[in-house]
């Protein structure tokens, strides 16, 4: 495990203090799950444009014409 020395504002500190006292974790732990949440969040942004740059406008289509076209099941109605 490492050790990381984080400068933070009094205002931003006091913040992150309140918020762990309420969730009942330490402040430690409550700073590596912001920093894993918001690791996650880019990585996924991140593997959602590559999949969406491989996407096709033509096979969507193909796949979507495939579909029968019926009236939804009552309980599936929007109205």
């Amino acid at each position: 495990m490492s050790t990381l020395s984080l400068r933070l504002p009094d205002y931003l500190h006091d913040s992150v203090r309140e918020l762990a006292e309420q969730e009942g974790v330490s402040i430690n732990q409550l700073i590596t799950l912001a920093v894993a949440e918001k690791i996650s969040a880019l990585k996924t942004e991140d593997y959602l444009e590559k999949r969406a740059k491989r996407g096709s406008r033509t096979k969507y289509e193909a796949v979507l014409a495939k579909v029968p076209d019926v009236e939804p099941e009552e309980y599936d109605r929007l109205d």
